[in-house]
């Protein structure tokens, strides 16, 4: 079975300074996104033993563990490219569009989904997804990593809010993080995997 690894980050730990530090940077990226590489990764292991017979499972745990930390690593690789240094703004090109189109205006859409943000019970995620059937647009909470998910939704744009994502910097004011977190939002990783779905 192939295993996961932990992505370098497309840019340097404090490329996104003053909003996020070094410090946080540091910490996510190779403590946290690397537990989850390491939990799917163990999770895997434990279910390639019991399909060979070499080791008894409680099934639903392992897939659980697999679930979580295999979603916390598919979040996070998204959540890295999906901002820069000298971004932020407001987008271009077909998102653009789309944001207007399904929710009238770029304000009205960043109002939503920092609401989602700092609204979202507990741990958890916001995230810009686009689903297929329809073709549009939707903001969603993702509390922790693998519950409260449409299956379909294709995520776009992603804004981690687990506290380790900003508590050093912000200590407990998640709304100034979010409000912070567009200065740095690179609207270009969004348009290209919005362009190839």
């Amino acid at each position: 079975m192939k295993k996961f690894e932990l992505p370098p980050l497309p840019y340097a730990y404090e490329a996104l300074q003053p909003v996020i530090s070094k410090e946080i940077m540091t910490l996510h990226h190779d403590k946290h996104h690397a537990a989850y590489v390491n939990g799917a990764n163990a999770a895997l292991e434990k279910l390639e033993k019991s399909r060979k017979g070499e080791m008894e499972i409680d099934m639903k745990a392992t897939l659980r563990d697999i679930s979580f930390n295999l979603s916390g690593h598919n979040l996070h690789s998204m959540f890295w490219p999906n901002m820069g240094s000298n971004k932020g703004g407001t987008p271009g090109g077909k998102i653009a569009d789309q944001i207007n189109k399904d929710f009238g205006s770029f304000a009205s859409f960043q109002k939503e989904f920092s609401a989602a943000a700092k609204t979202t019970e507990g741990n958890g995620w916001a995230v810009l997804a686009f689903h297929p059937q329809t073709e549009q647009l939707f903001v969603i909470q993702l509390e922790k990593h693998n519950v409260a998910a449409i299956p379909g939704l294709r995520p776009l744009l992603v804004l981690d809010v687990w506290e380790h994502a900003y508590y050093l910097d912000y200590k407990n004011d998640r709304a100034k993080y979010v409000d912070s977190w567009w200065n740095v939002v690179n609207w270009d990783d969004v348009e290209k995997t919005f362009s190839k779905l």
